[in-house]
């Protein structure tokens, strides 16, 4: 259902947009960079947070990790994780096939700055093998994303 409803959303929003299936898995940002033969940065990862009682998908470069600080100065509460069945509830989305597209439940979507270092990212679509690649600004277009700054990089 998860794969069926990304290329649904894509189809009525971005038919240029074609979802890449591979026979390997691209679950992790690791295997993901590999299989797409890129640097982990590229990698979109979109990461199920809740603060306080609202949900909110963050999608930030592969490599970039969430700062609580700058997480709870932008919303105003701090961030905790969702677990893997919350994550599946509310998204639709397999936990490594998550993303901002089709999903199951009307979700605010951030884009975190550390996308724009790139020219096209690739968020995963749905399922544990597929993906899509785009330009960082048009993923924000698609999903009504908000640009934030929420995460570190990596030194």
């Amino acid at each position: 259902m998860s794969l069926a409803s990304v290329r649904a959303f894509l189809a009525e929003h971005a038919p240029d947009l074609d979802v890449i299936e591979l026979a390997g898995s691209t679950a992790t940002v690791a295997e993901a960079a590999t299989a797409h033969g890129t640097i982990p940065d590229q990698i979109a990862k979109t990461i199920s947070l809740r603060l306080g009682e609202q949900v909110v998908l963050v999608v930030a470069a592969g490599t970039a990790r969430l700062d609580n600080r700058k997480t709870k100065a932008v919303f105003g509460h701090k961030p905790r994780m969702l677990d893997r069945a919350e994550v599946e509830d509310l998204t639709g989305h397999p936990v490594g096939g998550v993303c901002p597209f089709g999903l199951k439940s009307p979700l605010p979507v951030y884009c975190d700055i550390s996308l724009r270092a790139f020219d096209d990212v690739i968020p995963a679509a749905g399922a544990i093998n597929s993906s899509v690649r785009l330009p960082p600004d048009r993923l924000a277009t698609l999903t009504g994303a908000t640009w934030v700054d929420i995460c570190q990089r990596p030194e």
